[in-house]
C-alpha cells in the first residue's frame, strides 16, 4: 500500500518505520529534520499525500490537524483514507472528518493508546471513529502498528473513547498515588499494600500493570526515576480535551475536573513537566494534610 506519513515525531517516527519494515511505501513528511529507516521524506505534507492511498497523520492538537488538512485533502485522490491517530479536541476531528467525506475520501479518527514503547513495539491500542469502508481499509495497517483496533463508531468518537478512557486513568492514578502515600504514613509496608489491592476490590491499571511504587509491581517508570512512558503532560492535555467534550456536551465530570487541575498544579507550578505521570507518588509523599 502506497501511504503517507504526516508527522514524525516520538510516535509517529516508529510507527512509520514499521509499516515501511512490513513492505509499505510510506513517504513521511515533518516540520523538523528527521531521519525514518525505510521512509523517504517529502518537501511538503501534500507532495507526501499525492498519489497515497492512506494518509497518516500523528499531530501535536487540533489547531495544526485542521491546518494539515487543507494542505493534504485537496493532494488526494477519492476513495483514499485519511486516518488521524493524533489526539485532538473531538470538534476539530469532526470539522476535518466531514471536510474530507464533501472531498470524496474515508476519513478515520484513531487516537491511541500504548505510549512509545507500544509504537516502537507495534503494540498499541487504536480506538476508531468513522466509516466503515475506511476501517476495512486500514485494518491491515493497525494490525501492524498495533495489537488492537477498535472501531467505536461515526466520526469523532475514536476521539470520544480516548479521552474518556484517560480520564479515568488520570484519576485512578492520582488516587493509587494518594493511597500509597496514606499507607506510608500509616506504617504499612508497600509490597503488602500492592499484594491486596491488586487482587482486591481497588485493583486497576495504574497499581496492576503501572504501578507508581518503585520496586513494586511489574516493571514500570517508578523504576526508571519516573522517566516518562506517559508524560504529566500529555496526561493534562487530555484531561484537558475531556473538560472541554464536557462543557460543549454539557456533562458533569467533577473528579475529571478535579484531576486535570491537579495535573495542571503538577505540571505548571511544580515539578512535574517532562517527568512521568505516575510522578504523582512523590509529590503527595512530600505533602501533609490540607485542611
Amino acid at each position: 500500500m502506497k501511504i503517507g506519513f504526516i508527522g514524525l515525531g516520538n510516535m509517529g517516527g516508529p510507527m512509520a518505520a514499521n509499516l515501511a519494515k512490513a513492505g509499505h511505501e510510506v513517504t513521511g513528511f515533518d516540520m523538523a529534520e528527521v531521519s525514518i529507516e525505510g521512509v523517504p521524506l517529502a518537501a511538503s505534507a501534500a507532495e507526501a499525500a499525492t498519489g497515497a492511498q492512506v494518509v497518516i497523520t500523528m499531530l501535536p492538537n487540533g489547531q495544526i490537524l485542521r491546518k494539515v488538512a487543507d494542505e493534504v485533502i485537496p493532494a488526494m485522490e477519492a476513495g483514499s483514507v485519511l486516518l488521524d491517530c493524533s489526539t485532538v479536541d473531538v470538534d476539530s476531528a469532526r470539522a476535518v472528518a466531514e471536510q474530507a467525506q464533501s472531498a470524496g475520501l474515508s476519513a478515520l479518527d484513531a487516537p491511541v493508546s500504548g505510549g512509545v514503547g507500544g509504537a516502537q513495539g507495534g503494540t498499541l491500542t487504536f480506538m476508531v471513529g468513522g466509516d466503515e469502508a475506511g476501517f476495512a481499509t486500514a485494518k491491515e495497517l493497525f494490525d501492524i502498528m498495533g495489537q488492537k483496533a477498535v472501531h467505536c463508531g461515526p466520526s469523532g468518537n475514536g476521539q470520544a473513547a480516548k479521552i474518556c478512557n484517560n480520564m479515568i486513568l488520570g484519576a485512578t492514578m492520582i488516587v493509587t498515588c494518594e493511597a500509597f502515600a496514606l499507607a506510608d504514613k500509616l506504617g504499612l509496608d508497600r509490597q503488602a499494600m500492592f499484594d491486596v489491592v491488586s487482587t482486591s476490590s481497588g485493583s486497576s491499571w495504574s497499581m496492576n500493570t503501572y504501578c507508581p511504587a518503585p520496586g513494586v509491581g511489574p516493571q514500570s517508570p517508578a523504576d526508571n526515576d519516573y522517566q516518562p512512558g506517559f508524560a504529566a503532560d500529555l496526561m493534562l492535555k487530555d484531561l484537558r480535551l475531556a473538560q472541554e467534550a464536557a462543557q460543549s456536551a454539557d456533562a458533569d465530570t467533577p473528579l475529571g475536573e478535579a484531576a486535570m487541575r491537579l495535573y495542571a498544579q503538577f505540571v505548571e507550578d511544580e515539578d512535574g513537566k517532562g517527568r512521568d505521570f505516575s510522578a504523582m507518588l512523590p509529590r503527595f509523599e512530600k505533602r501533609g494534610h490540607s485542611a
